[in-house]
């Protein structure tokens, strides 16, 4: 998606080699990166072929982040539930994809996966956090799959 001239931003898809992801540069402003501001966007990819979200931050970070865990992870209440304790244990996620990724005013984006979920709103410090954390989140998830005795493609 690229920002408008009004701030707003619209889908681009690239053809050819490129056509197996979708691509959503973003151009803050000096007042978005300036060193006290928290980081934001630069570019996010969506690898389809892969299943991989690729997001770079003003702050030259860079993140992969798997379409399952991003679903597993999402922040909806459907998985998050409504307080400590309700969280739910999401399963068989390993092969979804996600169809769609629509903005959120200026601070998140709304994925739509393939098995109906289109609820979780990711902002962009739960992407960051996300990003900065993704290996402790991914071995807690297994376990807690482990200990219901399920599995990611159950």
């Amino acid at each position: 998606m690229e920002r408008a001239a009004h701030g707003s931003l619209h889908p681009t898809l690239h053809e050819g080699a490129e056509a197996d992801r979708v691509s959503l540069p973003f151009a803050p402003s000096h007042r978005l990166m300036a060193a006290a501001e928290k980081p934001t966007p630069t570019e996010i990819k969506l690898h389809q072929k892969s299943k991989v979200l690729e997001i770079s931050f003003s702050d030259g970070k860079s993140f992969e982040l798997p379409y399952e865990f991003l679903r597993v992870y999402s922040p909806s209440a459907e998985v998050r539930g409504h307080g400590p304790g309700q969280e739910v244990l999401q399963l068989g996620k390993k092969d979804v994809d996600i169809l769609s990724l629509e903005p959120v005013g200026s601070y998140a984006v709304q994925p739509h996966f393939s098995d109906g979920h289109g609820t979780g709103i990711y902002s962009w410090d739960y992407l960051y956090d996300l990003g900065t954390n993704r290996q402790s989140l991914w071995q807690a998830y297994l376990k807690r799959l482990e200990a219901a005795g399920a599995r990611r493609d159950a």
